[in-house]
């Protein structure tokens, strides 16, 4: 830290290149002012955003590969929001409170020091640091009740992945604007996290980023915050390679700030880990899919834009979950001449008779050969006399059921979606995004082959795919039937 600090903090930064320049001096570090990889951010950038307020739009999503420095940046944006920007009021959430506790002692660390201490009104506790020009940071407990009572400019949240979704659905009405001092703050919320599901909270978040009315998103992995490498790490060789490529070292011979990672320690992480959890918590890939009861299912591999050329004389096929309250799920798709399934429709929806489903299904222009249902439907109503299946067959569909255990179901779709030999038999189109999102996220936490994954919604639709596919694949030589008539 610098000794001479007759002009601390001096005025405020008005550009990102004087805001690196006041950090580097004053709080003695330099974060990485470029990112290596396409599509991610330098976490400078994201910075800059929290400080500036005439960047938009104000709320924003930090997704950050563990270690990655994010709660430390978060602590600096605090730092800086507080000195520069006096009355302002600054909440910190997190997961846990373990965890909002490491932003504040990052941000009781700024202040014990000088000159930053002589800034401090009274005595810093464990949960509160207020200033002498009337900004104040403070944690709050992971409770509604703490929550709904606030109304601050900024609320900072770290590690949203393990949010309780009341708490923040609460979160999201405790900002308002103010006059800080010469500066207008717009009240903002920033979401600081890893990804660790694809059905989690953060996931949401980094989805909504998308929509252009949605937060700002600021994504960086272990290479975008690698330190410079040297001559000790031969690229051909170095396990890094398939992700850094040289990255770090060319960032060391264009005099870019370092980022703060060891390229020894990086190695020594990876080492650890395995491929799935390497690309989800350090490289920010994609989701870790261990927990996902159908892992193999990749949009980027499954969902297709439309289905494969001349395919509309392939015959169609179907399957059905029935619901009332819950959505009834109907899925059409084409079979191929090989065997391989393309669902290039569906009809989701809840609180309709099945007979009003069934109309809505007989609209559609393709025409099922069969329909796989739930077995269950096959058992007659005590006072009519009638099954679901009898309503099927009635509204000119022909129903087709097989009864065995769900993980048989489960286990002839993930064969389709990649076989042993790296086969794919199964795709969807983007037609149906509601199987696409179930297909990601149907999910058992505790254990992938379960034979009751989670009931959360997405249930319905994989199981109408299910009732189609095991009605395929067995005992049925489904294939042979459509094409000889």
């Amino acid at each position: 830290m610098p000794t001479d600090h007759h002009d601390f903090p001096g005025p405020m930064p008005t550009t990102d290149a004087e805001l690196l320049a006041w950090v580097r001096r004053w709080i003695g570090v330099s974060p990485p002012a470029r990112a290596l990889l396409d599509g991610h951010q330098a976490p400078l950038d994201y910075l800059a955003h929290a400080f500036f307020e005439d960047r938009a739009p104000r709320d924003c999503v930090v997704w950050a590969n563990r270690g990655g420095g994010k709660t430390f940046l978060a602590a600096v944006a605090t730092a800086l929001d507080l000195i520069f920007k006096p009355t302002i009021e600054i909440r910190i959430l997190a997961g846990s409170v373990e965890q909002a506790g490491r932003m504040h002692a990052h941000l009781r660390d700024i202040f014990d020091r000088e000159p930053f201490n002589d800034l401090v009104s009274g005595k810093a506790t464990e949960r509160r640091l207020t200033l002498t020009n009337g900004s104040t940071a403070e944690l709050l407990a992971q409770s509604q009740t703490s929550v709904r009572g606030t109304r601050v400019q900024k609320l900072r949240c770290d590690e949203v992945e393990l949010f309780d979704p009341e708490v923040w659905r609460a979160a999201q009405l405790t900002t308002r604007s103010k006059q800080c001092g010469p500066v207008p703050v717009r009240g903002a919320i920033e979401c600081l996290s890893t990804m660790h599901v694809p059905y989690g909270l953060m996931h949401d978040l980094v989805a909504r980023t998308a929509d252009p009315h949605g937060p700002r998103l600021f994504r960086w992995g272990v290479v975008d915050v690698l330190d410079h490498c040297d001559d000790r790490h031969e690229c051909l060789t170095c396990a890094l390679a398939p992700e850094c490529a040289g990255l770090a070292k060319a960032r060391a011979e264009a005099g870019d700030p370092p980022g703060h990672i060891a390229i020894d320690d990086a190695l020594t992480l990876k080492s650890r880990v395995d491929t799935d959890t390497w690309n989800a918590e350090m490289l920010c890939l994609r989701p870790k899919r261990s927990d996902c009861v159908l892992p193999e299912f990749d949009p980027r591999v499954h969902a297709v834009d439309r289905p494969p050329l001349g395919s509309e004389a392939w015959p169609v096929i179907a399957g059905m979950d029935f619901g009332i309250r819950s959505p009834t799920v109907f899925l059409w798709a084409r079979l191929a001449p090989d065997g391989s399934v393309c669902v290039v429709r569906e009809h989701i929806r809840a609180g309709l008779t099945l007979p009003e489903h069934l109309e809505h299904i007989a609209a559609a222009p393709l025409k099922p050969v069969w329909v796989g249902i739930d077995p269950a439907g096959v058992a007659r109503n005590s006072h009519s006399g009638v099954s679901d299946a009898d309503k099927v067959r009635n509204a000119g569909l022909r129903p087709r059921w097989v009864r065995g255990p769900i993980h048989e179901g489960i286990s002839l779709i993930r064969a389709r979606l990649k076989s042993a030999a790296g086969r794919v038999r199964l795709t969807v189109t983007n037609n149906c995004p509601e199987l696409i999102k179930s297909l990601e996220r149907y999910h058992d936490p505790d254990n992938p082959e379960t034979d009751t994954p989670e009931k959360d919604g997405h249930d319905h639709a994989v199981d109408a795919l299910r009732y189609m596919i095991i009605n395929l694949d067995r005992p049925y030589k489904t294939v042979r039937s459509c094409y000889a008539g």
